[in-house]
């Protein structure tokens, strides 16, 4: 042996996008680069970082191979280094070139460690051996792979066990259904975070009965997005309801809610709902005027399929569409994130409903980013949340149906903004 080591230092060019930037396909491909060198393995720890680059370490007892990926440039940043002569850093070049669809590559090899630069001193193993044996590898490796939505300034990560359980690509954005440590299965878009298992409540109970209480007997409601299914499992507690009417546009998110996450698509059977898969915006749109007791607009961020829910027109065309008492509740963004979009959605609202009539109000939900978040609701017909408000009614309402975040104290409490709110929003 002339050298401790064997360094390899690869750049493979031509990569497929896609797969650079799945953090699961790419853990699974170094570990089985190092097994298919002979290495045992000891531990992997992965990122991936919204919206896109994976990052990841595998340690191994002969040392550790590691990556970075641009998807963007479709490129990768690979680092072998093995100890000893039994492993082979070139067998995992070999595989992993193959299984990120290199077009070409650039390696060097170093030698690390030249046994004829060094000397070899005498030290006692004797108390160093009992303590290894119980850290020995059992035979089956320790994942740390870890999902990352992040901008560029700020960043949340939460582990998962590394398998993918929903995965697809519609003709609107890119769907997945994690299953996390913390926080149970997760559905995200366009590797953003939408909603977990044990979250979710926050939100969709949020959204839906502080403006089906404040209304009091809203009984046709249309529900634009909310494809996991959430919002409307809420809105169908209600008794004065006689029917929804969802629009989703991307039936992937339904399907995929429907497959992994029952807890929150149990309502998609119920006879009072009418799910329909098409454009919301357009469905608003033709829909004739005093329709609907209240209309919720449960989308994502402004990107993508959900950008058309952030305009004027949008929300002149729902304010048509609401009868003259009805209530318009609209997911709102972060005062702390999206800050900009937080306030011009509330100053689109109070240009069309007007200012006296639009209230914004927030919740705490630990998988969204800065973990405070908003709804902004407006209505018609001087209906006000927390002057018109029955507290006795709300309490009972919650008790009754087992509720997780909501209930009468919140509900007066989400109206009440912090002062770096109100300045934001009457700037």
């Amino acid at each position: 042996m002339s050298a401790l080591g064997r360094h390899i230092l690869v750049e493979f060019f031509g990569c497929n996008p896609e797969i650079m930037n799945q953090v699961s396909t790419i853990e699974n491909g170094m570990v089985t680069a190092a097994e298919t060198a002979g290495a045992t393995v000891i531990n992997s720890t992965f990122h991936h970082f919204s919206p896109y680059g994976v990052s990841g370490v595998v340690v191994i007892q002969e040392s550790h191979l590691a990556i970075h990926t641009w998807p963007e440039y479709q490129y990768a940043a690979v680092d072998l280094f093995t100890c000893g002569d039994e492993v082979n850093p070139w067998k995992s070049f070999d595989y992993l070139k193959k299984a990120f669809e290199a077009t070409s590559y650039s390696a060097l090899e170093m030698r690390r460690g030249s046994v004829d630069q060094l000397e070899r001193i005498d030290f006692d193993l004797s108390t160093m051996r009992s303590e290894a044996k119980e850290r020995q590898n059992p035979g089956k490796y320790t994942r740390n792979v870890w999902f990352t939505d992040k901008d560029d300034n700020q960043a949340l990560s939460i582990r998962y066990t590394g398998e993918v359980l929903f995965d697809k690509q519609s003709d609107f954005q890119k769907v997945k259904v994690l299953d996390t440590y913390a926080y149970g299965k997760m559905l995200t878009i366009d590797n953003m975070i939408m909603c977990t298992e044990k979250d979710e409540t926050h939100y969709h109970e949020m959204i839906a009965h502080p403006a089906m209480l404040t209304h009091g007997n809203a009984k046709n409601i249309l529900v634009i997005g909310g494809g996991d299914g959430g919002t409307i499992r809420e809105l169908l507690k209600h008794s004065s309801v006689e029917k929804v009417t969802m629009v989703e546009i991307d039936e992937a998110v339904v399907e995929a809610s429907k497959l992994h996450l029952p807890q929150l698509s149990s309502a998609f059977g119920h006879e009072k709902l009418d799910l329909i898969i098409g454009d919301g915006i357009k469905f608003v749109e033709d829909a004739a005027a005093g329709s609907y007791d209240i209309i919720i607009v449960d989308g994502s961020d402004p990107v993508g399929p959900a950008e058309g829910l952030f305009t004027n027109k949008f929300y002149q065309d729902c304010n048509k569409a609401l009868n003259d008492n009805g209530i318009l509740v609209a997911q709102g963004e972060s005062p702390m994130f999206n800050e900009q979009v937080f306030v011009e959605l509330n100053h689109a609202l109070k240009g069309v409903f007007g200012k006296e009539a639009v209230h914004c109000f927030t919740f705490s939900i630990p998988t969204y980013p800065t973990g405070i978040w908003s709804f902004q609701m407006a209505t018609k017909g001087g209906a006000h949340p927390t002057k018109n408000f029955d507290a006795d009614k709300s309490a009972a309402f919650a008790e009754s149906n087992n509720l997780n975040y909501y209930n009468e104290g919140i509900h007066t409490a989400a109206f009440a903004l912090p002062t770096f709110i109100k300045k934001k929003l009457n700037a």
